[in-house]
């Protein structure tokens, strides 16, 4: 499309034909939209409000699925599920003020545990901010402890940079939360930069590594071949690698027994011989003797979390430690590494697997074999009462180990990781680090998103699943057939247990109300029973719903909420006391392992 230009000379003036490129303008919340879509989002979590309207407006133009939750700490957990579900970043979106403030707990959460999100905030406009307008929180310094980096940006022509930044930041290196928190003028603001810059963004100060120094696989691998007693302690970096197949084909050729951190279930098949399973507070017995015994312990992308070393002074104390990690800081923060190894772990394992040699180990795997044959997770199944155990077995075999399992914290995340075998990364989905109630169903609800294909069961307890159950109702309007799984024994399961085995029993603010428990099918629905009725509740979200008490009925009720593809709520009266075992008592070392109260 051309225009005239008028030219004035010294002759006099004249007239010129020129054809000129108009510069096609966008509105910055049309640009971050645009951004968006050419980071390859397709699913978008979150509330509408005042701030982000503009974006709302240009969102309901584009192709992105916008899933529309009932609170921005549900939708920011949505986006962690999808994330950890697909190997992609979630996105999720809030207005200022509280709707950004809502997010904080569930940016918290993808944080610790390395999830990779963009969360867009709207901001009030530039003009006002620090002058407490309506609905103005300073959100880039609430969230900075919280996120692996955020942005404030203050002109629109930043927009596409910003976004394309973020989306790297989020997953490179150790994955991340990222915010972007945008005022209202920057959104009404009119740009003239085109698009995202193509390829990796320079962000001088941020570049991570990723092959690992040759001389250090070099010794790692030749610390693995001298080894008599080597051992493998895996975490989620395995996972957020996605280096599940380098890592079994390690393990097989040198013949290294492999245990996991909650993170890292998945990371290899616990229906292995070589798979020790998950070590730790409530891992297996046979985890935390091998960590005692063995000579050689190499971390894979864990961070020697406190519930997994116990009392450091003891922890491996005979090993000589490695560790392999995408992240520096995590070197040596807290157990003493004599190899460290820093980079990508796919790319670590890959270059390790031509280094190391193939090996027996007769002796110390026949050890690992009895651990294994004579302490197997169990639990005391004489008892009348439906046990919680018993229901996650169900499911395991019900689904035949192929589900998408999504848990909530507490009791129900240590009897998912104890009675579920996990043969895949990213199908244990769950708030480690932080430890966050009202993770499991929203997450469940992301999860089912971004694989649809997939059976998903969310696991909670009666007491984190009320946090984020406004979120059902959401499954219910997408058509999701998750199945929301509510083992209520009627208290906050792993705080009445800490209360009864070091607190005297003195059971303070966590009984949920039992009296009248056992009543009409297993629960009274009088105002001195139980509150809520979960399956009237669940019904009033539309969802299908029904109570279990018998053990007889447990099977039965798994299988029908599998075959009808709906939204299912399946409520559980299970034995009030039953408690997470082994258990190492906070401080112990891992050998000083708690079987029973008895």
């Amino acid at each position: 499309m051309g225009f005239f230009i008028v030219m004035a000379g010294a002759r006099g003036v004249k007239e010129t034909a020129c054809v000129v490129e108009r510069v096609k303008m966008r509105s910055g919340a049309k640009c971050i939209i645009d951004s968006l879509e050419q980071a390859g989002v397709t699913t978008i979590f979150g509330l509408p409000g005042g701030t982000v309207l503009d974006l709302f407006a240009e969102l309901y133009h584009s192709p992105i699925k916008f899933v529309l939750s009932r609170h921005e700490q549900g939708a920011t957990h949505m986006a962690d599920g999808y994330a950890r579900a697909t190997g992609r970043p979630g996105c999720c979106i809030a207005t200022s003020g509280p709707g950004a403030t809502n997010t904080i707990t569930g940016l918290a959460t993808a944080n610790m545990d390395g999830v990779p999100l963009v969360c867009i905030c709207g901001q009030v406009p530039s003009t006002m901010i620090g002058n407490d307008a309506f609905q103005e929180a300073d959100t880039t310094g609430i969230s900075r402890g919280v996120t692996k980096h955020n942005y404030l940006v203050k002109n629109v022509d930043d927009i596409p940079r910003v976004v394309a930044e973020a989306f790297y930041v989020a997953t490179s290196g150790k994955p991340g939360p990222v915010l972007i928190d945008v005022p209202k003028d920057v959104q009404q603001g009119q740009t003239k930069v085109d698009r995202m810059p193509d390829g990796v963004p320079a962000m001088r100060g941020y570049r991570p590594a990723s092959t690992g120094h040759p001389k250090q696989i070099v010794r790692l691998a030749e610390a693995i071949n001298k080894a008599k007693r080597p051992l493998f302690y895996v975490g989620g970096g395995v996972i957020a690698g996605n280096a599940s197949q380098e890592l079994m084909a390690v393990v097989r050729k040198a013949q290294v027994p492999v245990t996991t951190t909650l993170m890292g279930l998945g990371s290899f098949p616990e229906t292995d011989p070589l798979s020790l399973r998950m070590l730790g507070m409530h891992g297996s017995v046979a985890a935390n003797h091998a960590v005692t015994e063995c000579d050689l312990l190499v971390s894979i992308g864990a961070r020697f979390d406190d519930r997994v070393t116990g009392k450091i002074s003891e922890f491996a104390p005979g090993a000589t430690v490695a560790h392999v990690d995408i992240d520096p800081s995590t070197i040596s923060k807290s157990v003493g590494v004599d190899i460290p190894v820093v980079g990508d772990v796919k790319l670590v394992l890959a270059a390790l697997l031509d280094q190391v040699e193939a090996k027996e180990r007769t002796d110390w795997l026949k050890t690992i074999a009895e651990w294994q044959r004579d302490f197997p997770f169990g639990y005391e199944t004489s008892s009348e009462e439906l046990l919680p155990q018993y229901v996650v077995e169900q499911i395991y075999r019900a689904t035949q180990g192929k589900a998408i399992i999504v848990t909530d914290v507490g009791q129900n995340q240590m009897w998912s990781a104890q009675f579920f075998k996990y043969t895949a990364p990213r199908t244990f989905l769950s708030s480690g680090g932080l430890g966050t109630m009202g993770f499991g169903l929203p997450a469940a609800i992301g999860a089912q998103i971004g694989k649809p294909d997939d059976v998903v069961f969310n696991i909670s307890g009666d007491g984190g699943v009320q946090m984020n159950f406004q979120e059902l109702v959401v499954a219910v309007e997408h058509e999701l057939p998750i199945n929301v799984v509510i083992l209520n024994n009627g208290c906050l399961g792993m705080v009445r247990q800490w209360q009864e085995m070091f607190y005297k029993k003195e059971y303070s603010g966590s009984q949920l109300g039992q009296s009248g428990r056992g009543e009409n099918e297993g629960i009274s629905s009088s105002r001195s029973g139980y509150l809520p009725d979960f399956v009237a509740l669940a019904k009033a979200h539309g969802a299908e719903a029904e109570r279990v008490s018998a053990r007889s009925e447990v099977a039965d009720a798994i299988q029908r909420a599998i075959g009808s593809k709906r939204t299912n709520v399946i409520e559980f009266i299970v034995k009030g006391d039953a408690n997470v075992y082994p258990m190492v008592p906070p401080g112990a070392s891992l050998t000083e392992m708690i079987h029973s109260m008895s």
